[in-house]
């Protein structure tokens, strides 16, 4: 087993690949660590797997898996996560914007202090304010849904126990979220360490405003699943329970007033002309649809194969 297993996904990252496996390389000898690096080709059109094919010939350090098309940074960390056999995961970007000379801090926190993650903090960066300014939101956001107190979720330079990452599955933009992830699966002893933001030397950012869209939304998917993915009648059924409750004692109301009115033999307005009727027809209604969605939400977990799929810290005589 190696002591180091660094995973890269990329994405038309040709021309700063040569400089960043060899300053891997001077690292990792100059520490004396045994390791192996991970070139995630996530489907780019330029040279990029040309480039990874020669650098595994000079050094058998280095592997690659390429995809047939751009599936996403989650997708590439996900299958280098799975191949990786090193006894500390580390991730990094391929654009030169994260140092290797980092790696034996990270290194060392994780098998010294016994950190589970150990996520990078660019503290100073050289971002355009496109991207560091949605980050701080994502950040902040993050921070107070999850109780993860750090400063840059989507750092890409971050450091792993190999039972982390064996433990979690990262797969749409919940690359961003792996802390959040790894705390859902029980690895709460998560720490920050200042890292070096180095200016893109090559190429162009990848940052969009799809993904800020989407980031937002995979962050509501974790909190929803990590609270309720394998109890969702808790969520809808209670919620739903609430709704049908309210319409039911409005109705209730609407039909003990007619009464009233019929029985003193006093003119009562139609029941449908107060806007109260309606309050409590579409609340019951709401209310039936989500005890169903909760019910519904049931069968397919007792369905699923990873129902009973839990992260076991140790075992003792077995």
């Amino acid at each position: 087993m190696p002591d180091i297993s660094i995973v890269i996904p990329l994405l038309n990252e040709d021309e700063s690949l040569p400089e960043l496996e060899a300053w891997i390389a001077r690292v990792m000898e100059a520490n004396r660590f045994s390791y192996e690096v991970f070139f995630i080709d996530d489907g780019s059109t330029d040279k990029s797997w040309e480039v990874i094919q020669t650098l595994s010939q000079k050094n058998n350090h280095v592997k690659g898996i390429r995809f047939r098309r751009n599936y996403g940074k989650s997708a590439a960390l996900n299958i280098g996560f799975s191949e990786a056999k090193g006894d500390v995961i580390i991730t990094m970007d391929a654009d030169l914007q994260d140092s290797p000379d980092e790696i034996p801090e990270l290194y060392r926190r994780i098998k010294e202090e016994n950190f589970d993650v150990i996520s990078g903090w660019k503290k100073k960066r050289y971002d355009p304010i496109t991207k560091t300014l949605p980050t701080k939101v994502f950040n902040w956001a993050t921070r107070r849904m999850s109780g993860i107190y750090l400063h840059d979720f989507n750092c890409g330079l971050k450091a792993y126990k190999q039972e982390v990452v064996r433990n979690i599955e990262v797969y749409g933009e919940m690359h961003r979220y792996i802390p959040v992830i790894a705390k859902s699966a029980g690895f709460k002893k998560i720490g920050e360490q200042v890292v070096e933001h180095r200016a893109r030397k090559y190429g162009t950012t990848k940052f969009g405003l799809s993904r800020f869209v989407n980031g937002f939304l995979d962050l509501l998917t974790i909190f929803f699943m990590g609270k309720f993915g394998k109890k969702p009648m808790h969520f809808f059924g209670i919620y739903g329970l609430l709704c049908f409750i309210l319409g039911f004692f409005i109705a209730l109301y609407l039909l003990i007033n007619k009464l009233i009115h019929v029985l003193n033999e006093e003119r009562a307005a139609l029941v449908a002309d107060s806007p109260w009727f309606y309050i409590g027809l579409v609340s019951m209604i709401i209310g039936t649809q989500l005890f169903l969605a909760g019910f519904l939400g049931e069968l397919v977990s007792r369905s699923s194969g990873e129902r009973n799929h839990y992260s076991v810290a140790e075992k003792i005589n077995m």
